[in-house]
Parts: structure tokens; C-alpha cells; sequence
């Protein structure tokens, strides 16, 4: 039997397929839908940061540096927008007569380091979608 299939994008297909399960099988490939990646964690380096802080709890400015191997200007701007977005708190403190920033993850941040791996999931995965 001979089988059109429409697939996202436009794109039309025809296939011969022996038997009923076949024909699901095929269709359930052109028709998954992948969750949305959240565009804030999908920079590498926040991402980096995240990954961190995720095992961590709480790091040092300069760890993260260090671990990253960013400057301390674009460190500083993605650990800012981070912290705007409510994934980390950032506290500064003097050690030693030295500034000290520790970042530490929030409970809004580890959540939305779960949904994003879940989302990420469905693109290794997509028939556990």
C-alpha cells in the first residue's frame, strides 16, 4: 500500500509500507515535537556556570573563572543575568581585606536546570517523548 505523508516544514513523502505498524512507526517520527530549550541556560557559558553550581551549591568567582577559562568581564555579565533571571544569588564579601563573590544556585535555578535537561532529553531521545 502506498502512503502520503506530511511532514513538519512542508516536505511531503511517499512510502510503501507492509503493514499498519510500520506506517505508526513512521509517523510518530515526522510528527514528534521537541521541548523548547530555555534560552538563558543554553549559552555554553551559563550553561557552564549552571553545571558548576548545580554540584557545588555555591562556588567562588574566581573558581568559576578558573573552570570556565572566561574573563572576568563576560563572567561577570552571564553570572548577572543569572542572577536577574532569580537561578543564583550572589553575595559579596571582603575575606581577608580581599573582595570575595561566592555564587550559589537557587531552588527557581536547580528547577530550571532540571526542565532543561528533561528538554534536552527529547532531542537524544525522541521516543521517550
Amino acid at each position: 500500500m502506498s502512503l502520503l505523508l506530511v511532514i513538519p516544514y512542508r516536505i511531503f513523502v511517499t512510502c510503501t509500507a507492509v503493514d499498519q505498524t510500520e506506517v505508526l512507526q513512521i509517523n510518530n517520527i515526522y510528527t514528534m515535537e521537541f521541548k523548547e530549550l530555555d534560552p538563558l541556560l543554553h549559552s555554553p557559558l551559563r550553561l557552564a556556570v549552571t553545571s558548576l553550581l548545580i554540584r557545588m551549591r555555591e562556588a567562588e568567582f574566581t573558581f568559576l573563572r578558573q573552570k570556565t577559562k572566561c574573563t572576568a568581564g563576560n563572567l561577570s555579565i552571564q553570572i548577572n543575568k543569572l542572577k536577574v533571571a532569580g537561578y543564583i544569588e550572589v553575595t559579596r564579601q571582603f575575606n581577608k581585606n580581599y573582595p570575595q563573590t561566592i555564587c550559589k544556585m537557587t531552588k527557581k535555578g536547580m528547577e530550571a536546570f532540571a526542565s532543561y535537561v528533561n528538554a534536552l532529553q527529547t532531542y537524544i531521545n525522541p521516543e521517550a517523548i
